[in-house]
């Protein structure tokens, strides 16, 4: 039973895709099942959760449900909440099949959930392929686009490159430490810290190369722009929340337990990293035109921050790294959502110059795209505040002042082009020829409403949620 009990939250989020898969076959035009069945499925895990909260469940030595894992499964099932909700009338005018939509999104939950939990590397490659091909897949579902085909073939490409980089530092690892558990890997590891060997060191580097594609960070970034800009808006914000949330949460429970003992050789190239993400994430959004391709290169970005807190490590590193995941995961999906409530059936409008204006022509969607920018550039009272300061302030007393200093400039420099679109909503006339917005979606509302709730709420009152964030980080081993 505690096998079972380890697995229990993602084997609901699995066994509700395969129900919406096989709802969609019997689904009348007009009906909803999978968007119900979705929604269970995801309330079912985060109740399961819960309950599982401080029992330290074990699935076959592999599958850790511990307080770490489970805050990342809430935070995972709240952003696919959140992106079902989107999704009810975006599938409509876009002429998405709907049962492929969602049972893709919640298999790729499932996927992202089991590689949070993974204490084994091949456990954690295997859920990284699982949720890797359904996100591939939901880029390139549009498929009467161009531009969603080719993002969908390069982010495959790339991907699978990646996936090698990966499987070969399992290998390598096995071959040092004869094991892929993490629980056996560390010890080993620390048996041989104070003189690694080549291929220890080979291995490390290729595990970071996997990790640090998956996250968008500089150089491995490449795929970022151009898959998102041409996947479904609503997929875009889903790849950049719950895809990140996943690879950070397998990124900190591999480097920071079983290879923290050779921390004095990765920090130093995951330092440059941090710092080259951070610069170019927030330079190069700036020349952006395209809010989806602007909002890429503030993801790439914010990847760095949360490197910042990996690099911080210790427990307020690792708490800071959860709160950051849970903060951004909220308001980047709302940005992105209100792009997506934008678009018609024949444009994205996803351009700066189609906000000119949208205060005159739909103001709420205009307040809250401010809300979202405002978090996202790390105003007060917002989430986004606390969460940069929380990650900063780990920096500090990890004495990584440096990259304290270059986060917070970065941070002023991408308040460019997030004030940019606020201006574009407020300061400039309604166009002659306004482009249509479609009316807002009852599901898509109730979205908006708890993503800005988060928001306020969190920069108002973030205590409760930065002691879960504590809590959490100790279980790891």
């Amino acid at each position: 039973m505690n096998n079972l009990a380890a697995v229990i939250p993602i084997l609901i989020v699995t066994l509700s895709a395969i129900a919406a898969m096989l709802a969609e076959a019997f689904r009348e035009p007009g009906e909803r099942i999978p968007i119900g069945l979705g929604l269970i499925g995801l309330v079912g895990a985060i109740l399961a959760s819960a309950f599982l909260w401080d029992r330290q469940a074990t699935a076959f030595g592999v599958v850790q449900a511990d307080n770490f894992a489970l805050f990342v499964n809430i935070v995972l099932c709240v952003v696919g909440i959140l992106t079902i909700l989107l999704s009810d009338g975006v599938i409509e005018r876009e002429e998405l099949p709907a049962g492929e939509y969602y049972a893709l999104t919640l298999f790729g939950v499932a996927g992202m959930m089991l590689m949070g939990s993974a204490t084994d590397l091949l456990v954690i490659f295997l859920a990284l392929e699982v949720f890797s091909l359904s996100v591939y897949v939901l880029t390139g579902l549009r498929r009467s686009s161009a531009a969603g085909a080719e993002a969908s073939f390069k982010y495959f490409l790339l991907g699978a490159f990646s996936s090698a980089f990966f499987l070969y530092g399992i290998a390598f690892t096995f071959a040092v430490t004869g094991s892929t558990r993490l629980a056996q890997v560390g010890p080993a590891i620390a048996a041989q810290a104070m003189n690694p060997s080549i291929l220890l060191l080979l291995a490390v580097g290729l595990l970071m190369v996997g990790f640090a594609f998956k996250v968008s960070a500089v150089p491995f970034h490449m795929w970022t722009p151009d898959a998102y800009q041409g996947a479904p808006t609503v997929v875009t914000g889903f790849m950049s929340t719950a895809v990140k949330a996943a690879a950070f949460a397998a990124f900190v429970r591999v480097f920071l337990s079983a290879f923290e003992p050779l921390s004095t050789s990765w920090i130093p190239l995951l330092w440059w990293i941090a710092l080259a993400t951070m610069i170019l994430g927030a330079v190069v959004g700036v020349v952006q035109s395209n809010v989806k391709r602007m909002l890429a290169y503030s993801s790439i970005a914010h990847a760095g921050y949360i490197l910042v807190g990996l690099i911080a490590g210790g427990q307020n590193g690792k708490a800071a790294v959860l709160f950051y995941l849970a903060t951004y995961a909220v308001t980047n999906l709302g940005a992105f959502g209100v792009v997506a409530v934008l678009a018609t059936r024949d444009r994205a409008h996803d351009e700066l110059a189609d906000f000119t204006g949208l205060w005159h022509r739909r103001p709420m969607l205009a307040g809250l795209m401010t809300v979202f920018l405002l978090s996202l550039g790390g105003f007060p009272p917002t989430a986004g505040f606390i969460a940069k300061w929380y990650v900063f302030s780990a920096a500090v007393q990890a004495d990584e002042y440096a990259l304290a200093i270059v986060g917070v400039l970065t941070s002023v420099v991408s308040v460019f082009y997030y004030l940019r679109i606020v201006v574009m909503m407020y300061m400039t006339d309604k166009p002659a020829e306004a482009p249509a917005t479609p009316r807002l979606h009852p599901a898509a509302t109730t979205a908006f409403a708890l993503a800005a709730l988060v928001v306020f709420y969190l920069g108002v009152l973030p205590t409760g949620l930065l002691d879960l964030a504590g809590d959490s980080v100790i279980t790891i081993f």
